[in-house]
């Protein structure tokens, strides 16, 4: 029997690698559309006005989903930033910048402010935000060389340098939420929400 139904279509508006697989897995059918959006500047403007991570997630989740232009279809958008001691990261550009992003979380516990929207016709129908904890064990600097070139250019993708689903987990002493939603896609409520709209079987 068929989890999905044919109608609404449902698409991704990112380019995250990671939320598309989580998406798969589930088995429902979506197409990925990644947004344009200028995130930078809206970070930056966020910080000026002293808005939380979390706001300024979910504020970049529906400039994505707003983006696409399909208003027959279920838009999913995602945004998450990662915080510690009120810094907030982004994807580090070279392999250097990466050791230096983990130098600076090793030992600290930072959050992911993890934001998810859906839209239909230009109408938001749905949100999550939520905010997982990771814990960074205190690591030598000769593991780091090895996670490194372990790891290579993928890490680069994760605003943290780090991958859950790869090598990721030998860096952490704790990690305090949703799986799912450190990795970029809450499923578990996003899955929640499709069936409560007849999208998928209940």
């Amino acid at each position: 029997m068929p989890l999905q139904t044919t109608s609404p279509a449902l698409i991704l508006a990112s380019a995250s690698s990671a939320r598309r697989l989580l998406l798969e897995a589930t088995g429902l059918r979506f197409e990925t559309i990644p947004a344009s959006v200028d995130e930078t500047s809206v970070k930056a403007g966020a910080r000026v006005l002293e808005a939380s991570a979390e706001a300024t997630a979910l504020r970049l989740a529906r400039m994505k989903a707003q983006a696409i232009n399909r208003p027959n279809a279920i838009v999913i958008g995602a945004d998450q930033i990662l915080v510690c001691d009120n810094i907030w990261f982004d994807k580090p550009p070279t392999l250097e910048a990466a050791a230096h992003h983990l130098r600076t979380l090793r030992g600290r516990t930072h959050r992911l402010a993890t934001a998810t929207v859906a839209y239909r016709g230009g109408v938001e129908v749905w949100k999550h935000v939520t905010s997982p904890r990771l814990t960074m064990r205190r690591f030598t600097d000769g593991f780091l060389a090895l996670y490194l070139a372990a790891e290579g250019s993928r890490i680069l993708s994760s605003v943290g340098a780090y991958r859950l689903e790869g090598l990721g987990p030998h860096l952490f002493e704790a990690i305090d939420g949703d799986h799912s939603a450190i990795l970029g896609l809450p499923i578990i409520p996003l899955l929640g929400f499709l069936r409560s709209c007849d999208i998928i079987a209940a």
